[in-house]
């Protein structure tokens, strides 16, 4: 194991020297959030897909599948794979064609500089809660991998990602994603060829018809939330829409985000495969995250688990640098620079880099302190994102409907009502209640926007 565990550390440390040699392109704070806006089809379509083609896709589907059948994977790879076609169809031009930043550059436009922050405030906790479930899978990678304890493990990857992103940023990012993504099509396909030639379809086959059900144990509402959660919340994420704004066009943008969502579900479909059979070959009962570890370490020859490794390291490290950049970005961009204009664009990077740090360190202390990998996800999507895809709406197509009043309003009832109902009262159908409750907000403050506009009209 110790040299599989050597075989790991080189691919980091290759990951580590990208990052190193692209730093220097970083000139400007463009540069550095969306690769001064210049990717092309290649690494405009593998920077989505591995970015979100996260370690809750591998390691976490797979678990779900094992435990709870197909009623535990409809939010993923189905709902997430669903959100990224549909940014890339309807959201994807319009965004581009705006020449922003970030999502909270758009609300600054269209709602003003209190909205803008408070928007990017309301961001910045998911993100860091999805860079804290890359982190404790990287840990159960590394552990799995060889004799670390659990938390020496998580400390590495927790230092190895925030040099890796804080150094390279977007470029170096969006390059090794072109690398990890095609690393990780490779590992994931090999295991399945595997899992099939051992008689993995045999074993689904054989499964009960309730694994099957999507429904299974769930009520209508609590699968419509489900899958809601995922869908609207990748629209709203700004880890989706950095990488649509680093494209070089908007007819690129567009149809890049489009191919990664259906390479997201192509490739996602065999982790959910191998752990609908995985009982078969690993037994009942075991632990869930460790299932396709478990699977890999047992049935794979010593090059193809090296093989699936990389593949695991290389979705972690994507997404993983990719949330932590997007919480870098938010809280310098939005939050600490406007605070100081004029400063130079080498002072911008700076702010940005320790920005990635003080959140990798945050990220770090939520991973060790958590229980679920797959948990740390689904609530980092919902929190906040019911308010965020309304306003994004709004400022795309609303006209003039609703002003700082209404994005006031959506951004406070839509996460006010999910944390209320998820993680106070722990009902059903969450999510809808947030979106239905920020919707509600912003058109009940629309009528005010219209009648301060008539007072300044009729000055």
């Amino acid at each position: 194991m110790d040299w599989v565990l050597g075989c790991m550390l080189l691919y980091i440390v290759a990951q580590l020297g990208i990052a190193f040699w692209f730093s220097h392109r970083n000139r400007s704070e463009v540069d550095y959030l969306l690769a001064g806006r210049s990717l092309g089809p290649w690494m405009a379509t593998f920077t989505v897909f591995a970015t979100w083609f996260g370690a809750e896709s591998c390691v976490g589907a797979a678990g779900e599948a094992y435990a709870h059948g197909i009623s535990g994977v409809i939010a993923d790879p189905f709902g997430y794979s669903a959100g990224i076609v549909l940014s890339g169809l309807l959201f994807a031009g319009a965004l581009w064609k705006r020449g922003i930043v970030t999502l909270a550059d758009l609300f600054r436009e269209r709602y003003g500089i209190g909205v803008e922050r408070l928007a990017a405030i309301v961001m910045i906790p998911g993100s860091i809660m999805w860079a804290a479930a890359q982190v404790r899978a990287f840990g159960q990678v590394l552990a799995s991998a060889s004799d670390l304890g659990l938390l020496a493990a998580i400390t590495l990857a927790a230092a190895v990602v925030i040099a890796y992103t804080a150094i390279g940023g977007m470029w170096a990012d969006a390059v090794t994603d072109l690398v990890q993504g095609i690393v990780l099509i490779a590992g994931v396909l090999a295991l399945g060829a595997v899992f099939v030639s051992l008689g993995g379809l045999r074993e689904i086959a054989a499964l009960p018809a309730a694994s099957f059900a999507p429904m299974h144990g769930r009520s209508i509402v609590g699968a419509l939330d489900t899958l809601a959660v995922p869908i609207f919340s990748t629209i709203a994420a700004q880890e989706l829409v950095s990488r649509i704004l680093a494209a070089r066009g908007a007819r690129l943008a567009r149809r890049a985000t489009v191919a990664a969502g259906v390479l997201y579900l192509a490739i996602g479909i065999v982790p959910v495969a191998i752990g609908l059979g995985a009982a078969g070959f690993i037994g009942a009962g075991r632990n869930h995250e460790r299932v396709l570890a478990l699977f890999a370490a047992q049935q794979l020859p010593l090059p193809l688990y090296v093989l699936f490794l990389g593949a695991l390291v290389s979705a972690i490290l994507s997404t993983l640098s990719g949330a932590l950049l997007v919480a870098g970005s938010l809280a310098a961009h939005n939050l600490l620079l406007p605070l100081a204009p004029g400063l130079p664009e080498k002072a911008k990077l700076r702010a940005n880099r320790w920005a990635v740090i003080a959140f990798g360190v945050v990220a770090y202390f939520i991973a060790l302190s958590s229980e679920s990998m797959y948990a740390l996800v689904q609530q980092s999507s919902g929190l906040g994102s019911a308010g965020i895809l309304i306003m994004m709406l709004f400022a795309l197509w609303g006209g003039r409907v609703g002003g700082p009043a209404s994005g006031y309003a959506a951004l406070i009832a839509g996460t006010g009502v999910f944390v209320l109902a998820d993680s106070v009262l722990e009902m059903e159908g969450a999510y809808l209640l947030a979106l239905g409750a920020a919707l509600a907000g912003y058109l009940a403050c629309a009528p005010l926007a219209s009648s301060m506009m008539r007072r300044r009209s009729s000055r």
